[in-house]
């Protein structure tokens, strides 16, 4: 086989952060045929996953189900809570908040947004000026992104919520909990949000096509102050349905709800809090690896994490960085080579500008366990090595270290 010929022998590896590794018994539970949708089995296990996907979310309050990828999911959130011309707040830390905030503009509202760059979290004296300085009480919402997939940035919403209330303002929170539900701990009801939102395909472990809005008893007034609302993404049908199909809008996302169903049975089967744990310490042995590799004489010209600071990263995805064009070098090298593929550096520089060529993310959520993160990394040790990218040493073992336990 040639250096350069796509290996042909086991699994490849999808090593982005989201669509993440499907479980055999997500794939195993989806290989069916469609089953009848007005009756039976489909119905009871629909009505079984709303307590299950609460427990995750740390909610006791509503959920709603789309047939939509996460971009839904933000218009929904936005759609039940304002309207053209209300104002928001958007702290943001990655390109994915912004994303959202520019969709908020296309619906007529106003935008706000405080751009702390993609290497930083949010500066949340900046954010308690400006909810101060707004004794109006114009901003209706501040939304923001837990884990904001493009920088690997985990924010820190509890302090958001106590700068909030601090203020005395009203405004509902609105948490993007895509990239982290299920990977770091996201707790709804305890933590003062008032809208989240997520997805089936991260740390979820299901395919891409179904997307959640969590919602409390502030939320859904907000909805029902609203003049009018499109009766597709109108939560509360969806919330609370008198018809199986009120749950969906339509025809049920049947094999997706199957696959749900798998995959909500091993987080729950694992047990929530040793899901975080274990995604906590897979992302340790990454970042001891990362961290290795970039111990050479002339940093500039190895590898670097994008955030810093540990206590402020995603255990969910970790955003690289390489010399441009060396980043992209290395993923097309690892996929066409051994089969594993790394995430491209989304948001982290123009997609049409040198300096795409020099970000990557890696993502180590869902469906992980230790022999896939050593086998990742070993990955990308191999193509340092064979395309001669100036690597520190030590790497594996720092990440074998973190696994086992020592210090």
């Amino acid at each position: 086989m040639s250096a350069t010929s796509n290996p042909s022998g086991g699994r490849p590896y999808l090593a982005i952060p989201g669509p993440s590794v499907i479980p055999d018994p997500v794939l195993q539970a989806m290989h069916r045929p469609s089953p009848n949708i007005y009756a039976g089995e489909l119905l009871t296990l629909t009505d079984s996953l709303v307590p299950d996907l609460k427990a995750l979310a740390g909610t006791s309050h509503f959920v709603a189900i789309y047939i939509a990828n996460g971009h839904g999911a933000w218009e929904a959130a936005l759609m039940n809570t304002l309207k053209p011309g209300d104002r928001v707040l958007v702290p943001a830390s990655g390109r994915f908040a912004i994303s959202w905030s520019e969709m908020a503009k296309a619906l007529g509202i106003e935008v706000e947004l405080i751009d702390f760059g993609t290497a930083s979290a949010w500066d949340l004296t900046l954010v308690a000026e400006r909810l101060a300085a707004d004794e109006a009480h114009e901003i209706k919402a501040v939304l923001g992104v837990h884990v904001d997939t493009s920088s690997s940035i985990r924010n820190d919403f509890p302090a958001l919520r106590a700068v909030m209330d601090a203020a005395g303002h009203p405004a509902l929170l609105m948490a993007d909990c895509i990239a982290s539900l299920g990977c770091d701990r996201f707790e709804m009801d305890a933590w003062g949000v008032d809208v989240m939102v997520a997805a089936c395909q991260k740390g979820l472990m299901t395919p891409a096509g179904v997307s959640f809005v969590f919602f409390n008893d502030r939320a859904a007034a907000a909805r029902a102050r609203l003049p009018r609302i499109s009766l597709y993404w109108d939560w509360s049908p969806r919330a609370n349905p008198q018809e199986f199909y009120q749950y969906f809008g339509g025809t049920a996302p049947t094999h997706h709800l199957y696959g749900l169903r798998a995959a909500l049975d091993l987080i729950h089967g694992e047990g929530l809090q040793q899901v975080w744990d274990r995604h906590a310490r897979l992302a340790r042995a990454v970042w001891a690896a990362c961290e290795a590799w970039g111990q050479i004489e002339t940093p500039e010209q190895g590898l670097r994490m994008n955030v810093s600071d540990p206590g402020l990263r995603s255990h969910a995805v970790t955003a690289l960085h390489l010399p441009t064009p060396r980043a992209s070098d290395l993923r097309q090298w690892l996929e066409q080579n051994l089969g594993l593929t790394l995430g491209i550096g989304l948001g982290l520089a123009p997609p049409d500008s040198p300096e795409w060529h020099g970000h990557f993310r890696l993502g180590h959520m869902g469906h992980v366990n230790g022999q896939m993160i050593m086998g990742l990394l070993g990955g990308i040790e191999t193509g340092l090595q064979a395309l001669e990218i100036p690597h520190g040493s030590g790497a594996l073992s720092a990440a074998a270290q973190a696994l086992a336990g020592e210090q």
